[in-house]
């Protein structure tokens, strides 16, 4: 799929891409931050039959809703593709030596070789999270690795 990308002077920048069905879609990001999700009438692409104004939080809650099936459709595909790869969603407990932390203060990666790739809290999803991302109690983190690695991050995220 392409997207095409156009500068608008003075406003931001306008993404665009067709969908199979020949519907054409597009964002403007504005330098303020502001987003809007613009769809364009099916008989003249250039009008924009409608728009919906997007603050940041919006944006960001769109993006997860459309984002977190596909993380688990390509956790899905790799685990068909890699023998041996898993995926598991471990809770953080009040108990948890990393409750209230940074992610990163775990270094479960150079510890297990296994990586968190996402974190679920309540509806929101946070993919690839930073190493700055602070954990909370009810957090689900999502660890990719073998199935050794996995159990190692679940000790260390329950235990220390």
């Amino acid at each position: 799929m392409e997207i095409e990308q156009t500068a608008l002077p003075g406003i931001g920048l306008r993404h665009e891409f067709t969908t199979r069905s020949g519907r054409r879609i597009g964002v403007v990001s504005h330098r303020t931050g502001r987003r809007d999700l613009v769809i364009y009438d099916p008989d003249d692409p250039d009008r924009a039959c409608e728009t919906v104004k997007l603050n940041d939080e919006e944006a960001d809650a769109l993006a997860e809703l459309l984002g977190a099936p596909r993380v688990v459709q390509r956790l899905n595909d790799l685990h068909r593709e890699v023998e041996g790869l898993v995926s598991v969603k471990l809770p953080i407990s009040e108990g948890s030596p990393y409750a209230g932390r940074p992610m990163g203060d775990a270094r479960v990666r150079t510890r297990t070789g296994a990586s968190i790739v996402a974190v679920a809290r309540g509806t929101q999803i946070f993919t690839g999270p930073a190493p700055d991302f602070v954990l909370v109690p009810g957090d689900l983190v999502v660890v990719v690795g073998s199935a050794e690695s996995t159990s190692a991050v679940d000790d260390i995220l329950a235990r220390g």
